[in-house]
């Protein structure tokens, strides 16, 4: 099929396709639904065609879903068990994917010609199949009343043009998160914004807070940043450039922002902290796991890369008790945050098959929208509803303010052309200003002449594709 004959120019060569299927396929599982019998009705979507012969599609699926008793992929399962007393005619084969292994997995599979039916994953990759005509189109099945109950920011993510090729179902904004715990045991719980509604606060006042933990709790390191590899980059963008008052690309996405002298302060200071044990020794040889493992251990009293969704999913991954609070990421001058949005939905690889599309279009639909298993879903996921008018969903004060914090959500540069390139010349100029090779300016400048380059480029392959 030409759609993902694209695949296999733009992806991963043919001669990888074997090993890399033998080496992936040890990380997932393989379940199927109940045979298929008779049809059934949409459930409050725009209307689509409901195959009228028995159909089987694929669903490859990360674990966006908490497990139930530990076992990825039995809630999946009860999913597509409910599906099937709606929908009897379409079989379901499920198969689990980890986000290790996953990305390269699906890789191999488009070029290959084997892709899944359907997936649940983030912009970050569902975008950039849209915009190489790897996907089917959503529009017929977003009614109006949905697409007014979801923010620009959130369709901006999943959009390619005027094309949805994303069904948004849950997100949250991703912000920092600190150990309450620590600070009640030394006494310092005043030097966290926690009573001002909007948790709001300066550098000025973070950097209080670290020292606080530095003299009082020397067992606890105080912050941490990591730049070993581009997994958990938003955390990494979003804190400098939240400190610096600045934007990691331009309102457009069209150049890169993130070089402003304030930004290049807040790199420098990073920098500053680290020599100052402020901050873990040694962030340049740290990934993001490694900083989240230090957090979940208790032995770190601030994590900048979480969100509500994983506070939800870090729960059973808690190495000591400790209570764990959202907060903002603090500013220079104590404005407003510009928090970027965790964002999962679901989409549909265009295999050729329109009766695998319409069937694919129906399971989104019940995930998304059934009455009874689209709320259900949403807490599995520990994540907030795409839409706005569903709130409400957890009786937690920490997810209430996650709702609250939403006002701070700004759009996300995962949608930039040419941002799978950009985001690989982020961490070694991170690693550069880390490990004394450049200053702050210096670093991000470069950043921003190469990533400037990549968008160009990019903009330049699609004008030509077109």
């Amino acid at each position: 099929m030409k759609t993902m004959k694209k695949g296999l120019m733009t992806l991963i060569g043919l001669a990888l396709v074997g090993s890399q299927l033998a080496a992936c396929s040890n990380a997932s599982t393989n379940t199927s639904s109940p045979a298929p019998s008779a049809p059934a009705t949409t459930t409050g979507t725009a209307a689509t065609t409901v195959p009228s012969k028995p159909v089987e599609i694929t669903w490859w699926n990360f674990p966006n879903f908490q497990p139930l008793d530990g076992e990825v992929g039995k809630y999946e399962k009860q999913i597509i068990a409910a599906f099937n007393k709606k929908y009897p005619e379409i079989k379901v084969n499920l198969e689990m994917i980890t986000f290790e292994g996953g990305p390269q997995k699906l890789n191999v599979a488009i070029a290959s010609n084997s892709a899944p039916d359907v997936i649940y994953d983030a912009p970050g990759r569902i975008i950039d199949w849209g915009k190489k005509k790897l996907l089917a189109p959503l529009n017929d099945m977003v009614s109006d009343e949905v697409k007014k109950d979801i923010t620009p920011a959130i369709w901006k993510q999943s959009m390619v043009g005027d094309q949805i090729y994303m069904y948004p179902i849950n997100t949250a904004p991703f912000m920092m998160a600190v150990n309450k715990t620590v600070f009640e045991k030394i006494g310092a719980l005043d030097l966290l914004p926690l009573n001002r509604p909007d948790r709001t606060w300066t550098v000025a006042e973070y950097e209080k807070a670290l020292k606080a933990v530095k003299e009082k709790a020397p067992d606890v390191i105080p912050s941490a940043f990591f730049a070993k590899s581009s997994a958990g980059d938003q955390g990494t963008r979003a804190y400098l450039a939240n400190m610096g008052v600045s934007r990691f690309l331009s309102e457009d996405n069209s150049k890169v922002a993130i070089n402003t002298d304030n930004a290049a302060k807040a790199l420098d200071w990073v920098v500053q902290a680290t020599k100052d044990k402020l901050s873990v020794a040694g962030p340049a040889s740290l990934a993001a796991a490694d900083v989240n493992d230090l957090f979940l251990q208790g032995k770190l009293a601030f994590t900048l890369n979480y969100s509500a969704v994983l506070k939800a999913q870090n729960v059973p991954l808690k190495k000591t008790q400790f209570e764990d609070i959202l907060l903002p990421f603090p500013t220079m001058d104590g404005s407003k945050p510009k928090l970027e949005p965790y964002l999962g939905g679901m989409a549909i690889f265009n295999n050729g098959n329109a009766d695998k599309i319409a069937a694919s279009k129906k399971l989104i639909d019940f995930i998304a929208n059934d009455p009874e298993y689209g709320k259900k879903n949403l807490i599995q996921t520990g994540g907030l509803s795409a839409r706005t008018s569903v709130t409400g969903l957890y009786n937690d004060p920490e997810y209430k303010y996650a709702e609250a914090a939403r006002e701070f959500i700004t759009d996300a540069p995962t949608i930039a052309d040419g941002y799978a390139e950009i985001r690989t010349f982020w961490f070694p100029e991170l690693q550069r200003a880390l490990t004394g090779g450049a200053t702050g300016k210096e670093a991000l400048d470069t950043f921003a002449a190469k990533a400037n380059e990549a968008i160009a480029k990019a903009k330049k392959e699609q004008a030509a594709a077109k």
